[in-house]
């Protein structure tokens, strides 16, 4: 179970220190931020969800990222990590590409967005009893979220929270026939064990 939490936590700790770091020497980190269309900041890509302009703008990022990343190892395990891969380096590449210039874009919003829309899209996609209740609780607590889906803020970066939510809800309909089972069982007892979905709950 810690192994399969331990990448979002580690990531919420990593932003910490970087943003500790900045804090106690004075430091900028905004340079590796995402520049789009610059190629000196492709590294940018990786970088930019670590770095934070302000202790608020990390606070507010802080606790989506680890409710929404640890619901995503817990409930998908198997594809888990290739959609956090995923939707980290492809929510990047799309900001690079596609937001507008002038101005580093920084911060783990778009990795957020992308998470959400993922556990969103997929347990209506799925329709078992469990993605629906994970995607329902996730609609309530993304509901609040969607403003930030509008350039209603200048120094708000709504570009990757746009591209996050797309890339989240493609890889949503990508792996909506992945199927998961209880990996605490014996094999013995998992052999035969299907998910069960919202019909076989009607049908009972």
């Amino acid at each position: 179970m810690e192994k399969r939490i331990g990448i979002p936590i580690l990531f919420v700790v990593l932003m910490w220190i970087i943003n500790t770091i900045q804090f106690i020497f004075h430091l900028d980190f905004g340079g590796l931020g995402i520049h789009p269309k610059d190629k000196s900041t492709l590294i940018g890509i990786f970088t930019s969800p670590l770095i934070h302009g302000s202790w608020e703008h990390l606070l507010s990022n802080t606790l989506p990222l680890f409710i929404f990343g640890v619901l995503l190892f817990l409930i998908y395990p198997s594809i888990a990590l290739r959609v956090w891969i995923f939707n980290y380096i492809i929510t990047g590449f799309l900001v690079w590409c596609f937001a507008r210039t002038g101005s580093y874009h920084i911060g783990a919003s778009g990795i957020i967005y992308g998470l959400g829309a993922f556990l969103l899209f997929s347990g209506f996609l799925r329709m078992d009893i469990g993605s629906i209740a994970i995607a329902s609780g996730v609609s309530i607590f993304y509901g609040g979220m969607v403003w930030g889906l509008f350039p209603l803020q200048p120094n708000v970066s709504w570009e990757s929270h746009v591209l996050g939510g797309i890339t989240g809800a493609v890889l949503a309909v990508i792996y909506r026939h992945k199927k998961e089972v209880n990996t605490d069982l014996s094999d013995e007892h998992t052999e035969n064990i299907k998910p069960k979905t919202f019909e076989d709950y009607i049908n009972q």
